[in-house]
């Protein structure tokens, strides 16, 4: 199914428009946690847009193998499909861009914020983003990290080899495990997701705030 542009969900607001985010989904693709927290993004006023990253491979549906859908949307065709979600917001009046997402989305972010200068991000906020330790580089515009003290697919070493290589910019919700943000899941944490929310908004409205 790649003859297709990028399958996106987009959420705008009726009113004026504080600036646009990507929305990176978590490993399962596409979900009704990831579509409600766009629509939640846009009641606060940005255009927001969850792109399926995994449409080559099929889009939302079940895998045999967990990690097929992931593998066909890494590295520059990633960037690719950033560009284009990131040109959709533009086109509905966008001019400040963020990036934040889960897991994979969170992955996605710090790529974003690798990659600020060439796709135009100008804030970036990832949670508990899966592999994040092996890519390390240089940020190229604002970021948060805010990862699980619990988290069992991402180990604490690995947490503070990044806070190691980038200082000052992680949070860590020690009581939460993984996909504490999902309130239709068992790990929801209902304390730190409700801290993360307004620290999130914080941030983005400090760096995306459009004139």
């Amino acid at each position: 199914m790649s003859d297709i542009e990028l399958p996106c969900f987009l959420s705008r607001p009726k009113g004026p428009i504080r600036g646009g985010i990507v929305v990176g989904h978590e490993g399962t693709g596409l979900n009704n946690h990831v579509l409600r927290f766009t629509e939640e993004l846009a009641a606060e006023g940005y255009v927001a847009v969850a792109p399926d990253f995994f449409f080559r491979s099929g889009g939302p549906k079940e895998y045999e193998d967990f990690w097929e859908p992931i593998k066909a949307a890494t590295g520059e065709q990633l960037k690719t499909d950033l560009a284009a979600a990131i040109a959709l917001l533009r086109e509905h009046g966008a001019t400040r861009i963020g990036a934040t997402g889960f897991c994979m989305g969170g992955n996605m972010s710090y790529r974003a914020a690798l990659w600020a200068d060439d796709l135009g991000v100008d804030a970036a906020v990832g949670f508990h983003g899966a592999s994040i330790v092996n890519e390390l580089g240089e940020l190229r515009c604002p970021t948060l990290l805010i990862w699980a003290g619990r988290d069992d697919y991402i180990s604490r070493e690995d947490i503070d080899a990044v806070e190691a290589h980038h200082p000052g910019i992680s949070v860590i919700y020690e009581e939460a495990g993984h996909s504490f943000m999902r309130d239709d899941a068992d790990s929801y944490h209902a304390e730190s997701a409700a801290d993360a929310w307004p620290r999130l908004l914080a941030f983005f409205g400090e760096h995306l705030a459009q004139s």
